[in-house]
C-alpha cells in the first residue's frame, strides 16, 4: 500500500509539473494528464505491463481530445 501511494503521488507530480508547460496546447495538457492518469489508475489496480500501457495510451488520446474539443470551444 506504501508503494502504491507513492508511486500515484509521484505520478499526479509529474503530470502536474508537466501539464503546467506555458508552451503546451490544451489537447497536449490533456494528453499528457490523460496518459498519466490512465497509467496510473492501471498501475494502481495490478495490471501487468501491457494493461499499464494499454491505459496510458488509452487516457492519452481519450485526454487529447478533451483539450481538443475544449480550445475549440473557445
Amino acid at each position: 500500500m506504501k508503494r502504491t501511494a507513492r508511486t500515484l503521488t509521484l505520478l499526479l507530480a509529474i503530470a502536474g509539473l508537466a501539464g503546467g508547460c506555458e508552451n503546451m496546447t490544451t489537447p497536449q495538457k490533456g494528453g499528457l494528464t490523460g496518459a498519466a492518469l490512465g497509467s496510473g489508475i492501471g498501475m494502481v489496480a495490478g495490471g501487468s505491463f501491457g494493461q499499464v500501457v494499454g491505459a496510458g495510451l488509452i487516457g492519452g488520446a481519450v485526454g487529447y481530445l478533451g483539450g481538443t474539443a475544449i480550445q475549440n470551444s473557445k
